[in-house]
């Protein structure tokens, strides 16, 4: 079993920055993808960024691509990711996933271990 609990959301204007964590217990995250998902209201939960297992690559969706970054401390066993330039459609509550696989996964319904989400709000 891995549990993640997500942290760091808040309440931003456009442009702000923020850096979300998402920290594992209960197993390493060496050899578990984890992705980034973002669900607004009245719409579908989204992937915004998966980082593979141990190999480091990452994948962003083409709307924060260039803006967000994810990483991942393996001796913190936390996964992170850093919103820069946030704009109010960014605004949404930030979900990170975990599934035991190698290399990088995009589907939300392929990921097994979910956290409690952070909610993101941008303000314009």
């Amino acid at each position: 079993q891995v549990q993640l609990v997500e942290s760091g959301g808040g309440l931003v204007q456009s442009g702000g920055s923020l850096r979300l964590s998402c920290a594992a217990s209960g197993s390493s995250l060496d050899y578990f993808a984890v992705g980034w998902f973002r669900q607004a209201p009245g719409k579908e939960r989204e992937v915004v960024s998966c980082i593979s297992s141990s190999d480091g690559y990452t994948y962003y969706a083409n709307s924060v691509k260039g803006r967000f970054t994810a990483s991942k401390d393996n001796a913190k066993n936390t996964v992170y990711l850093q919103m820069n330039a946030l704009k109010p459609e960014d605004t949404g509550v930030y979900y990170c996933a975990a599934v035991l696989y190698y290399g990088l996964v995009l589907t939300r319904e392929r990921f097994k271990y979910w956290g409690q989400g952070t909610q993101v709000t941008v303000s314009s």
